[in-house]
């Protein structure tokens, strides 16, 4: 049982660091979310630090996981996925994978469009496939600027200037995968073996 414990304890530094790399904060800046200072965040990341249930618990807060996740505590049996809304630019994101790292699923809600707000598109690493529920979206990428409704999906790499926005006065949800090493979402056609 111990060295299960001590296990499932060393796994945490590495899994720290993962998590702050993913969401691409710097330690000063998750010293000053959680209030730890950054040379204890530097001895957890390394594992020269024993983590303590007082040092995970404002961590797991600020990455937005769970203490089960933070520590790799085994599943038990409950499949869902325990849904908390992130607001970013005006857009309710949320997260609907658990995984740190891969394809990461999220459902997106912007609202409606009451003010023509001019387009700002952005690039960055990754791969994105994206599909409208409810609503209009206004997808611009590169020279493109398209009108996507309930039913269309899109993809493509975000090293391509994009935005989007709701495309009239009504909010507007859709599904994205988003890979940030690039990787593409794979569809199989018809079952394999036949």
């Amino acid at each position: 049982m111990d060295d299960d414990l001590d296990g499932a304890l060393d796994a945490v530094g590495p899994r720290l660091r993962a998590l702050r790399r993913q969401r691409e904060a710097t330690l000063a800046e998750l010293a000053a979310a959680t209030g730890i200072s950054v040379s204890t965040l530097s001895r957890l990341e390394s594992g020269a630090r024993r983590p303590t249930l007082e040092l995970l618990l404002p961590l797991a807060r600020a990455h937005g996981v769970t203490l089960d996740e933070l520590v790799d505590a085994p599943p038990t049996g409950d499949p869902r996925v325990h849904l908390r809304p992130v607001t970013r630019h005006g857009m309710i994101m949320i997260p609907l994978t658990r995984r740190a790292g891969g394809i990461q699923a999220y459902k997106l809600v912007l609202p409606a469009s009451t003010h023509r707000r001019e387009p700002e598109p952005q690039t960055h690493e990754g791969y994105e496939w994206l599909y409208v529920l409810n609503g209009r979206l206004r997808f611009i990428l590169g020279e493109h600027d398209l009108i996507l409704t309930p039913g269309e999906a899109a993809e493509f790499d975000t090293r391509t200037p994009h935005w989007f926005g709701a495309a009239d006065p009504h909010p507007v949800e859709f599904l994205s995968l988003f890979g940030k090493q690039g990787e593409r979402a794979h569809l199989r056609a018809r079952p394999a073996g036949r």
